[in-house]
């Protein structure tokens, strides 16, 4: 049966015969699928039932048992629907496939290779008929369809009915997709179009840009140089003058400037013929305001019991650019302002230091006269001590300088006030008085000083501003000198004159160090003053030994017993040496070689030592007494200057202890 159907299928036509259902089952036990056989294969989809898998011409089993045979030239053996070309012979093929060799003459008629039929089939062990029968399972074979009736139709056309609107929906929901896209893409070829359009115009901006840049570049300079700012003409003309204003005038400095070079040139532009009235005009403005500005100031310095140094800080440093404007601008209206302020300023001074100078001169002050020298008789001074006790105070000591050289070391103790002058009530030394007048008087000339070259330069020189300081104090330094003059024009003070000096030189040294030159004419000018002074002062002492000398015999004109009874300790003009010499040498610490104090003790050392040989000669033959003597004098003075320092210091006491060794070894 498996052949006849395999003959039937071989020389059948394309279009198959349906076969029945029932069919005789095999005696074999049945197997529902072998893996053995190189002919199954699956069914496809919609294939007949009746379609054995062994066929040898459907498709699928020509596709998987000769797919890797080919024919020499090319075509293959893969079998078509349709009948085949040539004649089978069922029982020839069978005895290829049974591996019985054809005859030369059937090959040839058949057209079959010996390669197409070398296969090696493995059918585990059965024979083609068991592997049949196990194939051809009833089971394994799809079921076959039935009739349909009329209500299947009737559902099936429900269904396609309603397969149909979803269809229908479908294409209108797609229509509409189709037209958004087309929208869609209608719009985007739209923005597009925009976009290329920004791109192009961006490009035109960006050159525009450059080429703006290009000449605003070019002409920047010269419209900078052309133009003034609404901003800077209203603030200028009505504007509130404040820390803004001396920009705003540099501003319109540079313009002016600017335009004057440009107006010098050749060829002029209208622009710059147009912007000269308007700067003009402007100019003369600032001017007017600056004048006014400045005039007020020195209208409120002429205040009573104003400041003048606040007013100089706040009003006029802070805006000092405002004179140098005006100055360059209208030179003569500038000087004219200025001998104005130099005006104020010399009476402000004048009337300010005439009332402290009234104020000091109502302090006490200890008076030394021609009677207060080293011979002067203790009685006779005594006397004189005791007169001057009633006319300016207590008792002093000429000669000691105790205290009084702490107004020399208190470099940082203020001035005395006006009103702690006029309610002292305590005697001092003439060094008070003037320590305080020269002290305010320094400080406030250096101010002044400070503030004229600040605030006139650069607009004038400094050999300028220096002649504008000596006229506005040269009343005062007038006022200084006679007060120093009063105070040292009849003392014998020597102690307190030299303190003079030396206050004098720190006021130097203290101008030096804020560069001040202007007042060192006053400082000159005083110590042309002191020093004539000290030196008077100092002959005055010189002469008084002098006298001492005189009136001491060269010889013991006393009998023996007299001459017994006479002292051997120190003589009282040794002990007032001893002490004035101690005063100068603590007041020369820091003294030059070439400074009239080192002559002048020399020679007061001189007459001393010639006093104190003459005195000591008028123990007559008691060489051992006049040796105790002239040790005790020499040796007092030493004991009385030996804290002293410096250079002159250690001269004198490196030739006192000379003295003293030697009348030591002649004791």
């Amino acid at each position: 049966m498996w052949l006849d159907r395999l003959a039937g299928q071989a020389s059948g036509s394309g279009s198959s015969t349906p076969q029945s259902v029932s069919r005789s089952y095999s005696p074999l036990p049945r197997r529902t699928s072998s893996n053995l056989s190189p002919y199954v294969t699956s069914q496809r989809q919609g294939q007949s039932p009746r379609a054995s898998s062994l066929s040898l011409v459907s498709s699928e089993s020509s596709t998987s048992l000769l797919a890797s045979s080919r024919r020499p030239n090319g075509s293959g053996l893969r079998q078509s629907s349709s009948p085949v070309a040539y004649p089978t012979d069922s029982i020839q093929t069978l005895e290829k496939l049974l591996g019985k060799t054809p005859s030369s003459s059937q090959a040839a008629e058949f057209d079959i290779l010996d390669p197409d039929f070398d296969l090696d089939f493995d059918f585990g062990g059965l024979s083609l008929k068991e592997l049949a029968v196990s194939e051809y399972n009833i089971d394994a074979l799809p079921p076959i369809s039935k009739a349909q009736k009329p209500s299947d139709h009737e559902s099936d056309q429900a269904k396609f009915e309603d397969l149909h609107r979803s269809i229908t929906a479908c294409d209108d929901i797609l229509s509409s997709v189709e037209m958004n896209l087309t929208s869609f893409r209608n719009d985007l070829a739209s923005v597009a179009a925009d976009i290329e359009s920004l791109q192009d115009r961006s490009t035109a901006l960006n050159k525009r840009l450059e080429n703006r840049k290009e000449v605003e570049k070019a002409l920047s300079p010269l419209v900078e140089e052309l133009s003034v700012s609404p901003e800077i003409i209203t603030k200028i003309t009505t504007g509130h003058i404040d820390e803004t204003w001396p920009k705003l005038l540099t501003e319109l400095d540079r313009r002016a400037t600017a335009h004057r070079k440009k107006t010098s040139e050749t060829q002029q532009s209208k622009a710059t013929s147009d912007l000269g009235p308007l700067l003009e005009k402007l100019v003369q403005k600032a001017v007017e305001r600056i004048r006014d500005v400045i005039v007020a100031q020195i209208k409120a310095l002429r205040s009573p019991n104003i400041n003048a140094q606040i007013i100089q800080q706040q009003n006029f440093l802070k805006f000092k650019e405002l004179y140098t404007f005006l100055h360059k601008h209208h030179q003569q209206l500038a000087e004219e302002i200025a001998l104005a302020y130099m005006n104020t300023m010399r009476w402000y001074y004048l009337t300010q230091f005439t009332r402290y100078e009234k104020a000091l001169g109502k302090i006490k002050l200890h008076i030394l006269d021609k009677n207060d020298t080293l011979n002067h008789e203790e009685t006779t001074r005594m006397a004189s001590v005791l007169s001057a006790a009633r006319m300016s105070g207590p008792p002093h000591d000429a000669f000691n300088i105790g205290r009084r050289i702490d107004m020399v070391r208190a470099s940082g103790q203020p001035a005395l006030s006006s009103f702690l002058a006029e309610e002292d009530k305590a005697t001092h030394y003439l060094e008070v008085p003037f320590r305080s007048f020269n002290l305010a008087l320094i400080d406030n000339a250096a101010a002044e000083y400070t503030f004229l070259a600040t605030y006139f330069s650069p607009a004038l020189s400094f050999s300028h501003i220096s002649r504008n300081f000596n006229y506005i104090f040269e009343p005062t330094f007038e006022l200084g000198k006679t007060l120093s003059k009063t105070l040292i024009g009849d003392t014998y003070d020597a102690l307190g004159v030299l303190i003079c000096i030396r206050l004098n030189q720190h006021f130097a040294f203290e101008l030096q160090r804020r560069r001040v030159p202007a007042v060192d004419s006053y400082v000159n000018a005083t110590n042309m003053l002191l020093w004539p002074r000290l030196q008077v002062i100092m002959d005055r002492h010189c002469e008084s030994v002098r006298q001492l000398i005189n009136s001491t015999p060269a010889k013991a004109s006393k009998s023996t017993a007299e001459q017994a009874k006479v002292s051997a300790a120190p003589h009282q003009v040794t002990q007032r040496f001893g002490q004035l010499l101690h005063g100068f040498l603590s007041l020369s610490i820091d003294a030059g070689d070439d400074e009239p104090v080192a002559t002048s003790l020399q020679r007061l050392r001189t007459d001393l030592e010639a006093f104190l040989t003459r005195f000591g000669n008028t123990f007559g033959a008691d060489k051992r007494k006049t040796a105790r003597f002239m040790y005790n004098n020499y040796s007092l003075i030493l004991t009385i200057i030996s804290d002293t320092t410096g250079k002159l210091a250690d001269e004198h006491q490196r030739h006192f202890e000379e003295l003293k060794a030697a009348y030591q070894d002649g004791e």
